[in-house]
């Protein structure tokens, strides 16, 4: 009888094993799964949509996205603007090497189409030049380089008082912190979104100023602000390169018009 009780034993300790290992509480794969779900973030950026507001700027929700129209006008003196504009006042920033460029403020049609509930890419991808994003006034961002992929070394002396200018097809834009803005709502004030749905934030917050070493390599980290109690993945602007982003966008980017 021994034996015979020794061999049923044999065949039903396999299916007590796999019985015990199909508990998820002893599973660590089935368990970090759970831990997956649980800690996945659910951002929603609709709160902070009525801070856009500017000249020839509108928006519109439809659905999970948000469309802005823009004209890119500054609501800012500028020596950019033409002089039969009343927004035209000469340059009076702390630049001693500033140089005028020959480009000149004018209306453009710029169309963002953003996600209202942005995430990270699994797949980052790099801005392209041209507009990145839109500040709350209604300007656009540039990404941190000159017209051919350059450092923005030579190009900073053409910055007006607000530290925007002109490209060459009259569109204005911001490459680094929008003095305007940052004066205006301070320098911890929620200032745009890039085209991935994430907000930009000024240089401080809490109180600290932020530098490069605090941020990822896309310029960026997880935190809370006074938009976003429970937090949430934002740029920050810095005052050295790469100023706003880094390496790409973050998460992936909606659809950019011109």
């Amino acid at each position: 009888m021994r034996p015979l009780k020794l061999s049923i034993l044999y065949i039903i300790l396999p299916f007590l094993i796999i019985l015990a290992c199909s508990n998820t509480d002893d599973n660590p794969v089935m368990e970090q799964e759970q831990d997956d779900m649980e800690n996945t973030t659910n951002y929603d950026i609709s709160s902070i949509l009525s801070k856009f507001e500017g000249t020839g700027l509108s928006y519109a929700v439809n659905g999970n996205t948000v469309t802005f129209t823009t004209q890119d006008l500054p609501n800012h003196t500028s020596p950019y603007w033409p002089t039969d504009n009343p927004l035209h006042a000469d340059y009076n920033g702390t630049n001693s090497n500033f140089r005028l460029n020959p480009n000149r403020i004018a209306a453009q049609n710029i169309v963002f189409t953003i996600t209202l509930n942005p995430e990270e890419a699994t797949n980052k991808e790099a801005t392209p030049m041209g507009p990145i994003g839109i500040s709350r006034n209604g300007v656009v961002f540039f990404n941190q380089y000159a017209a051919g992929g350059s450092p923005l070394t030579n190009e900073i002396d053409s910055f007006d008082q607000y530290l925007g200018h002109p490209a060459g097809q009259d569109n204005y834009h911001y490459h680094i912190e929008p003095t305007f803005l940052t004066e205006q709502f301070g320098e911890d004030a929620f200032l745009g979104l890039l085209a991935d749905g994430f907000p930009v934030y000024g240089p401080l917050e809490n109180g600290t100023t932020i530098t490069n070493s605090d941020l990822d390599a896309y310029h960026g980290h997880t935190s809370a602000t006074a938009d976003f109690p429970d937090g949430i993945y934002h740029y920050h602007i810095t005052n050295e390169d790469p100023y706003l982003n880094g390496n790409g966008f973050f998460g992936t980017s909606g659809n950019i018009s011109r």
